[in-house]
């Protein structure tokens, strides 16, 4: 074992989960390639200009105490901060921040989840409300037999008043597609866990007991009120974590991506690499290949002629692409009663006359992520596909129009913009739809190369959240260190349901 070569494709969570694993638990070196010029993957930070950008915002909160641990060995939590001064510096900490999500619909703001409170039901108005009672009580009694897509699946468990005016045209927003083409484990993955009696339990409970503990182990993900962050935003977590990797042996080298994989019966001897910056390509031989690349990716990297319906399936895996556009503000339009910022982490953007889908305040994810504390800085996040108009717009026009938007809405001024970038990210979610329906083929497929390990949300083509991909990579290192061959238990993470949570 000691002698093996690993060779890891992505410097993001599970890359650098599964690296230091293995540095941790053998005497095995490891070497990562990472084909853009960050650390971090999905879960990196941007530092524009002193203000930090969070893309699509992450909550560090895990029901699983191995990614707690492994957390708390890079950042120290802020409670715990005076016991550890001697081994942390006073920037490596876990801020403890409450959880505040609202979604903007109506020009009003509604609880997120929704919940029927009384803010709720005048928000909605009688009739509505009326509604919404009416089919969530007929689908109790009369429930979809065989929930096939998504929209099935949200009807089943909210009504087809609430499906309507809550789940279908945001859901759309966000991939593009409607709710009856996606196919229904989006929401096995997401949100099985959830349901109105438990919204409604949870609302009620969080009235006369308040849970001070940060696992929250017997709350759905969904409802947490309380969730860690880096004090500079995530990147500085991942960042920490391939330091140490580097300092134990590990090696990571970026701007270098694998553009080949060469295979022999049912393992992978080699993989092909071009280093970018020298534009220069190179083999190297591997023992085991740990991979969070996009799978469409992967199976096109292989050299050897693989089935051609393996794939023409690859080929078909769609993914949905993000934007987001950050504003710095002197202050924003829409405030609290006392005349404060708005308390929220982020807010989704339920309306149907604005394409922006979420607006993060980054203020309130941690103060540190903000330059000057004088002033406001948001991040506007659109959903979109590589090529389409909004992926296609120029720089300067695309800020034009989410300032534009944010005005439409009612929650900026356009004279208190003081600068702006936009970060574009591709393949941010896997999609549930393209040929998904036949991806247990190329699963299939893969899973008898014996030396390669799939992990991560793009390596699984799965809507992993951060902790289910470190959970993933942790999995196929324990694989590795004891022989397994079979997959079975990498692919069952985030299918128990206490994994489950909400976009």
């Amino acid at each position: 074992m000691n002698n093996k070569r690993v060779v890891i494709i992505g410097a993001g969570p599970a890359g650098l989960t599964a690296a230091y694993e293995l540095l941790k638990k053998t005497n095995i070196k490891p070497i990562i390639y990472e084909m853009s010029e960050n650390i971090g993957g999905l879960s990196q930070t941007i530092n524009y200009k002193g203000n930090r950008i969070d893309i699509g915002g992450h909550r560090f909160f895990s029901k699983s105490d191995k990614v707690l641990d492994f957390w708390k060995k890079f950042l120290i939590l802020e409670s715990e901060q005076d016991n550890k001064k001697s081994l942390y510096n006073k920037d490596n900490i876990l801020l403890i921040r409450n959880r505040l999500s609202r979604i903007f619909f109506l020009r009003k703001f509604f609880n997120y989840p929704i919940t029927l409170n009384l803010s709720t039901l005048k928000n909605l108005g009688f009739l509505r409300v009326t509604k919404i009672g009416l089919s969530y009580l007929k689908v109790k009694f009369l429930p979809i037999k065989s929930e096939k897509t998504l929209q099935d699946f949200f009807v089943n468990r909210f009504g087809n008043e609430l499906y309507e005016t809550f789940f279908k045209d945001y859901t759309y927003k966000v991939w593009g597609v409607p709710c009856n083409r996606i196919d229904a484990s989006w929401g096995a993955q997401r949100i099985r866990g959830l349901s109105i009696s438990k919204a409604i339990a949870h609302a009620i409970k969080s009235v006369f007991v308040k849970n001070k503990d940060i696992k929250q182990k017997n709350i759905e993900t969904t409802l947490i009120e309380k969730f860690m962050y880096p004090k500079f935003g995530p990147g500085q977590m991942w960042e920490n974590v391939a330091y140490k990797i580097r300092d134990l042996g590990g090696r990571i080298y970026l701007n270098h991506e694998v553009i080949g994989l060469k295979n022999s019966l049912n393992n992978i001897t080699s993989v092909k690499i071009k280093n970018k910056n020298l534009d220069q390509v190179f083999d190297i031989e591997s023992d085991y290949v740990i991979s969070s690349m996009p799978i469409k990716d992967l199976i096109a990297a292989f050299n050897k002629n693989i089935d051609q319906n393996v794939k023409k399936i690859a080929t078909g895996l769609e993914y949905r692409d993000f934007m987001t556009v950050g504003l710095l503000l002197n202050k924003l339009k829409i405030k609290t009663k006392e005349n404060k910022i708005i308390p929220d982490n982020w807010i989704y953007i339920q309306e149907r006359d604005v394409k922006v889908g979420r607006l993060q305040i980054f203020n309130n994810w941690s103060p540190y992520l903000v330059k000057d504390q004088d002033k406001i800085w948001l991040g506007l996040e659109y959903f979109c596909n590589q090529g389409d108009d909004l992926w296609s717009m120029q720089n300067q026009d695309f800020i034009n129009f989410a300032i534009s938007e944010l005005c439409k809405i009612g929650f900026i001024e356009k004279e208190d913009v003081i600068d702006s970038v936009v970060i574009r990210m591709p393949k941010t979610y896997p999609a549930y739809f393209g040929t998904y329906n036949n991806f247990d083929v190329i699963k299939n497929f893969l899973d008898k190369i014996e030396n390669l390990f799939l992990i991560g949300r793009n390596g699984m083509h799965r809507y992993n959240n951060m902790d289910h991909s470190m959970l993933s990579a942790m999995q196929a290192v324990g694989n590795i260190i004891n022989g397994i061959k079979t997959k079975d238990n990498i692919w069952a993470v985030n299918t128990e349901k206490e994994y489950h949570e909400t976009k």
